[in-house]
């Protein structure tokens, strides 16, 4: 008989991610910081705005299986080369210069949310 797939561990232990791949992991965050901009000011000082980043930030911690599971800096890099590889994909182009938080995309928010949550990680 053959063994499943699902029987398999699917994940590496957040704990045994090479040391490399978690210095690729916060290069690929801190370029995300410069391309979210001053958003994490914007949020304090529009309370619409930290409503929909809050809201992402769930839905990117649900996706994750963060109730279940820590997330961490491999995950969320991870998280934010797919979407990146999908906004890429289908057109979309990161701006150059200061981002206008006044009425941002859906995937402006949802960078934002990642960065968010990528700076409450625990530093490792």
């Amino acid at each position: 008989m053959r063994p499943r797939l699902a029987s398999f561990p699917m994940r590496v232990p957040f704990n045994r991610v090479a040391p490399h791949a978690v210095d690729s992991a916060r290069s690929a965050l801190a370029v995300l910081a410069g391309a979210v901009g001053d958003g994490l000011t914007a949020i304090a000082d529009r309370p619409g705005l930290h409503a929909l980043v809050d809201q992402h930030a769930a839905a990117v911690r649900d996706s994750l299986g963060g109730d279940l599971h820590p997330l961490t800096v491999a995950v969320l890099a991870g998280y934010l080369e797919g979407l990146l590889t999908a906004a890429s994909e289908r057109g979309w182009r990161p701006v150059a210069g200061p981002v206008d938080w006044s009425d941002p995309d859906w995937l402006r928010i949802r960078l934002l949310a990642v960065h968010y949550l990528a700076r409450t990680l625990a530093p490792a």
